[in-house]
């Protein structure tokens, strides 16, 4: 299952990271590029990816990781996911986990009327995604260095 999760974890990620290669090429983003079915499709399409890693990591892989180190509950709630992933050093902050969290939330509605407001949160799901990315490797090298993977 952690294998497994892992993997659809790199096929999203590397995914994303070419819908992200695109947009920070633009070099900023404006509100005009809602009105271009190509930019939206690529903004559109780093949105989802953005939101379904963020879910599948924060959701599924702390949880197998934790399973597999002897360290979950089935009684633990997603925050205490998170405090004990930051305890054993997995994540540098839980709090800063649940901003990617509150960020995912933002993002999983609709445009909003207030296209700066959207262009804001996408400019932080950017930030963001280097950030998970960096994340990720991180566990996958802890988890290869300790042959769980």
């Amino acid at each position: 299952m952690l294998k497994e999760t892992i993997e659809i974890l790199d096929l999203n990620i590397k995914r994303a990271r070419s819908d992200f290669l695109e947009i920070k090429s633009w070099n900023e983003l404006i509100p005009l590029f809602f009105n271009n079915d190509n930019k939206r499709r690529v903004i559109d399409s780093f949105i989802f990816r953005f939101i379904k890693i963020q879910d599948l990591m924060g959701e599924k892989l702390f949880k197998e990781i934790l399973s597999t180190l002897g360290e979950y509950k089935r009684s633990m709630s997603f925050i205490d996911v998170l405090d004990k992933m930051e305890q054993l050093e997995l994540i540098n902050s839980a709090n800063k986990w649940n901003d990617y969290r509150e960020l995912r939330n933002e993002l999983s509605h609709e445009y909003p009327m207030d296209e700066d407001e959207t262009i804001k949160d996408i400019t932080m799901a950017l930030t963001a995604f280097g950030e998970i990315e960096i994340i990720f490797s991180s566990l996958k090298k802890y988890l290869q260095n300790k042959s769980i993977i």
